[in-house]
């Protein structure tokens, strides 16, 4: 008995990695291999977690949970229905919630308090199955207050068709700088229709962070090169599931088959730890106002630390697949903020 030499060197790593499963489930079925081969096959398969469409799923590492740091709100005490009422179901007593997307409507939420800044989070499960064409949004906004100069922080969370993965797309806008998308586009590593995943924003003075399952994905920091598009006005917070048929899956080209509706996306261990705006005090901010106004001011908000720049850049190098500082086709000159010193 003998192991097939095969070249890896060369191979794209999603090759490397199906052909690593192909032998692992060939040569552990082999009870003839000798014993120090039969081990050393078992040592090399047990790092192969799964393997996707896109390459194999990966087991992050252990940052700290920012969402144990939040007190969980009822719906009720977190939303009021935005738009689509029979499509929203609360459940467990109005800990978590089902907004849904059928031929007749979508549906959406939207914060019963603005923030200044703050700690947004909500554990999100997708909808299983041919989803092209879905958006499943958890996302900042005050586009209804200020209409041509509104701020917006997004998690929009893309559909896909057959033997593909839902992408998760970071966005984000200042001062009504919407000519210039700055997306970011990522797989997960993990099944986001399986279970329950913790989606969280941290908004403050300092930078912008977009977390999942407490592991930073982006952060943006708020220095001279994106001061004028870094969001500084008080926000609502949005849930929403709607048919974006026309951009959200390959640019459009997919779009969403009701055949496969109702899509069904559940919500819950709502987070919203943030500066309210007191509705008798339009001016009100929480970086000149009292620092106790703000739960997100403390230094250990201001920066990441040791343990979340290593998850930032383990989620950057091995899941994300575009970033708006790299399409030079789309901008012939970069935006100021990716020309890092």
């Amino acid at each position: 008995m003998f192991f097939p030499q095969i070249n890896t060197s060369n191979l794209t790593p999603l090759l490397h990695t199906t052909i690593l499963i192909i032998q692992c489930r060939k040569y552990q079925t082999m009870s003839i291999l000798p014993m120090r081969s039969f081990l050393l096959v078992l040592f090399i398969c047990s790092f192969v977690v799964a393997v996707s469409s896109r390459g194999p799923v990966y087991k992050p590492p252990p940052v700290e949970r920012l969402t144990d740091r939040f007190a969980h709100k009822s719906v009720d005490a977190a939303f009021s229905n935005l738009y689509g009422d029979k499509n929203i179901h609360q459940l467990n007593n109005g800990s978590s919630v089902n907004i849904i997307l059928d031929k007749s409507s979508g549906s959406g939420l939207i914060s019963k308090n603005r923030y200044y800044y703050g700690f947004f989070s909500a554990a999100i499960k997708l909808p299983a199955g041919f989803t092209s064409g879905v958006v499943l949004a958890f996302y900042l906004s005050n586009s209804d207050i200020y209409p041509h100069n509104h701020d917006e922080i997004d998690f929009e969370l893309l559909g896909h068709e057959k033997r593909r993965d839902w992408v998760l797309q970071t966005n984000i806008y200042g001062n009504g700088s919407v000519k210039t998308g700055r997306e970011e586009k990522f797989y997960l590593w993990f099944d986001p229709t399986a279970e329950s995943h913790q989606y969280s924003i941290l908004w403050n003075n300092h930078h912008t962070v977009f977390l999942v399952d407490n592991v930073p994905v982006r952060e943006v920091v708020h220095n001279a090169a994106i001061a004028s598009a870094y969001p500084s006005k008080p926000m609502s917070v949005y849930a929403t599931i709607w048919d974006a048929s026309e951009w959200a899956t390959h640019g459009g080209k997919y779009a969403v088959n009701y055949k496969y509706a109702p899509f069904v996306a559940s919500l819950g261990q709502i987070e919203m730890g943030g500066c309210i705006q007191q509705k008798t005090d339009s001016t009100q901010s929480c970086s000149t106002g009292p620092s106790t106004l703000d739960p997100v001011e403390g230094q250990e908000f201001a920066k990441l630390s040791k343990q979340q720049t290593t998850g930032l850049d383990w989620a950057r190098r091995k899941h994300m697949f575009y970033s708006y500082c790299k399409d030079t086709s789309r901008y012939k000159v970069l935006p100021a903020e990716c020309n890092k010193a």
